[in-house]
Parts: structure tokens; C-alpha cells; sequence
């Protein structure tokens, strides 16, 4: 097999936080479980990545049970799910070894959220030299309070805030950044054609 995918960060500690209302593509889950199926149906590894913050206290706290993947997605067996605690899913993790062993030379990589956790993710390979694919609509992201905000902005003062970053705009500047960069950006009916 030459080829993976990774699912990053897909986890019930996101659902968990009052700013999943905000998420900017509801049906990142449901395209998520489309790029697995066409994963599997073609041979490819299918990785999951989860984030962690041990003693944290807060949603990606293991402590606090929500660092799984969303109630929706199931690995299949042999399908290895790690944990990483920074934001790319190589540093923390076995992930280049994995790769490497499994003689994988092209990675698509979706998830949670677009700019951090699934975008860094994406440039490491590339720098690993992987032949790397963005899916746009199998990843979300979530507007980004100005670095000025108070940290207990609440959801409403977040959107309300003129400083914000929408999510649209993270998307668009995160697929301007990869794109023939670092990264193939595609859709999931794309990746799913061939």
C-alpha cells in the first residue's frame, strides 16, 4: 500500500465546546466517513489521529472522556488510532514510522480544525517529502477570536466581535497557503473519482 489517509482530530472534544455551533461545515463528518470508505475500498491505510491535553481540565482532557473520535466514525480492525498532544499528527506519535514501514509515499489528510491542527499536518508531510492531499470539505474549522479577546468570550461576543476571523476566511487563506505548496487541495468527490 502506498498511499493513507489520516483523519485528524475528529473527536467528541470538539462537539463538546459551546463553539461547535459555529463549526463552518456540519457535514464534515458524514464527507469524513466518505473519504474512509473510499480509503478502504481502495487498499489505502486509513490512520486516526485524536488530540490530547492531559491534565488540562478541560474537553481534550482524557480525564474528562470526550479524546475518541465522534460517536459516527469507527476504525475498522487494524486501523491504529493515536493520540498526539501538539498540533501536527507527527511529532507526538509513531506516525512517520508507521508510514514508512507501510512503504506509504501519498497522504490525503482531513479533519478538524482546517488552519491548525489538519494544515500543519499537511506541511510536516511535505517537508517528510509525502506527495500530500488536502480535502476542503472532509475538514472544518471555526472562527478565530483576535488575540485581544478576552479568554471567556462567550460564543455570541465571539461572532459579535468585528475583529474576528470568520471561518470562511481561514479556509480560504488556508487553501491559498497549501495549494501547489505543500498540498493538492481537493474535494471529496475529486479524491473519490480518481
Amino acid at each position: 500500500m502506498t498511499e493513507a489517509l489520516i483523519v485528524i482530530d475528529v473527536q467528541e472534544s470538539f462537539r463538546a465546546r459551546p463553539l461547535w455551533q459555529t463549526v463552518n461545515n456540519p457535514e464534515v463528518v458524514p464527507n469524513v466517513q466518505r473519504l474512509v470508505d473510499h480509503a478502504r475500498a481502495t487498499g489505502q491505510a486509513v490512520i486516526w489521529v485524536l488530540h490530547s491535553e492531559p491534565g488540562s481540565g478541560g474537553t481534550f482532557d482524557p480525564a474528562n472522556g470526550f479524546v475518541r473520535l465522534m460517536d459516527e466514525l469507527v476504525p475498522a480492525d487494524g486501523e491504529p488510532v493515536l493520540v498526539k498532544t501538539v498540533h501536527n499528527a507527527f511529532t507526538t506519535t509513531d506516525l512517520q514510522h508507521r508510514l514508512t514501514v507501510a512503504g506509504v509515499h501519498a497522504v490525503t489528510v482531513c479533519g478538524l480544525r482546517t488552519e491548525q491542527c489538519v494544515e500543519t499536518t499537511a506541511r510536516f508531510a511535505s517537508d517528510l517529502g509525502y506527495q500530500v492531499t488536502y480535502v476542503t470539505d472532509a475538514t472544518a474549522t471555526f472562527p478565530i477570536p483576535h488575540w485581544e479577546a478576552p479568554e471567556d468570550q462567550s460564543v455570541a461576543e465571539l461572532l459579535a466581535d468585528p475583529r474576528t476571523l470568520a471561518a470562511a476566511d481561514v479556509v480560504t487563506r488556508t487553501e491559498y497557503a497549501l495549494a501547489g505548496r505543500f498540498a493538492t487541495v481537493r474535494t471529496v468527490a475529486e479524491v473519490e473519482k480518481g
